[in-house]
């Protein structure tokens, strides 16, 4: 566990956060404007759900509750995250 809440997590955060010291990073012009944006866009994006029904079979839901519990995730969330990680992909089938 991690005692202190601003050390990296992996390499890659250690590496953005290393950029950030070094002054690699300028703010977004102008900021309130881009911050207003970006609230909008996680308010559109996040808070509009819709309810869908699905049959599968047994043994398949049984291993997505499994999966979800293994993630500490539950399992509807779980199918949310497959569903939009397929959507968001270039390989599709």
């Amino acid at each position: 566990m991690k005692t202190d809440p601003f050390a990296p997590m992996d390499e890659y955060e250690r590496k953005l956060m290393e950029s950030l010291d070094q002054g690699e990073w300028t703010p977004v012009e102008p900021q309130e404007q881009a911050i207003r944006a970006a609230r909008e866009t996680a308010r559109n994006t996040i808070a509009k759900t819709e309810r869908m029904n699905i049959r599968i079979s047994k043994r398949d839901l049984t291993r997505l509750k499994e999966r979800a519990l293994q993630n500490g995730l539950p399992y509807q969330t779980l199918v949310g995250e497959i569903i939009t990680t397929y959507l968001n992909s270039d390989k599709r089938s």
